[in-house]
């Protein structure tokens, strides 16, 4: 079964300069030479970026090989389209195009013959209004934990994704929430997080994406792999991506928000 050892991945900092990159790591068993898509588009100005690989076996070095020779072209239901310009190590960017809320945006790349395609609507803004701190006691431990404070709209669905910072380092962890018992309530859910430990002193930024559904799903089920494996009862599988054509990866359009709050 297929299985990615390393997405370098983002949708809009899986990080490339700011929210557009984000990194994946999954473990696997051989595959072929997929080529993996790691795009995102947001409300927040451009450039956006879309980075192009190449899986490669497990048993080989995690350097994953670059595409630099295919055409990518991001366009939107409103007439928007625009060709990006390469720039280095895979990466294709933007130059004029801006993300706008409501719009349903599409990718397309043409590589070695083959076309993949992937679409995404930018969701509705939901204002982050501050972030609260939360500090409990455990076992004689105490625990600082962040709490983002906004009002889920009523009425929609909402799909969020959480990224947070401690002092410029980003966890690694897929924080994703939805709506689906909270509609229209004001948020009770700290953001998770996996390898940063939050102190007294610290700058801690979280950054609140409002996400398709799409993206929820790649998320969601990531952190299903990450927590399976032997006892975890999950089996390995590669997230729905919603990209045709057979990439892996993901091509995400979101809303961005981002506070920061000081540890006393």
């Amino acid at each position: 079964m297929k299985f990615l050892k390393n997405i370098g991945f983002f949708l809009i900092t899986i990080t490339l300069l700011s929210s557009c990159e984000e990194i994946i790591e999954l473990e696997l068993g051989n595959t072929q030479n997929n080529i993996v898509i790691e795009g995102n588009i947001s409300n927040l100005p451009g450039p956006y970026y879309v980075k192009l690989t190449r899986t490669v076996n497990v048993n080989q070095p995690s350097i994953f090989p670059v595409i630099e020779n295919a055409q990518v072209i991001i366009s939107d239901n409103e007439g928007q389209s625009e060709l990006l310009t390469y720039v280095s190590d895979g990466v294709y960017q933007t130059q004029n195009l801006q993300g706008i809320e409501g719009r349903t945006y599409n990718l397309e790349v043409n590589v070695d013959g083959a076309t993949y395609t992937s679409q995404s609507t930018m969701p509705s803004l939901v204002k982050l209004d501050s972030l609260m701190i939360q500090k409990l006691v455990f076992a004689g431990v105490e625990n600082t934990s962040i709490l983002p404070v906004f009002t889920d709209p009523k009425g929609l669905r909402n799909y969020y994704k959480f990224v947070l910072k401690v002092d410029g380092v980003q966890d690694n962890s897929f924080d994703v929430d939805n709506d689906n018992i909270t509609d229209g309530s004001v948020n009770e859910r700290p953001v998770q997080t996996q390898s940063l430990e939050i102190l007294p002193g610290n700058i801690v930024d979280v950054e609140m994406r409002s996400i398709d559904a799409a993206t929820y799903l790649y998320y969601y089920t990531l952190n299903q792999t990450i927590d399976g494996g032997p006892g975890g009862g999950t089996t390995p599988s590669n997230p729905p991506n919603g990209i045709s054509g057979g990439a892996l990866g993901l091509f995400s359009a979101y809303t961005s928000q981002t506070k920061t709050i000081e540890i006393p």
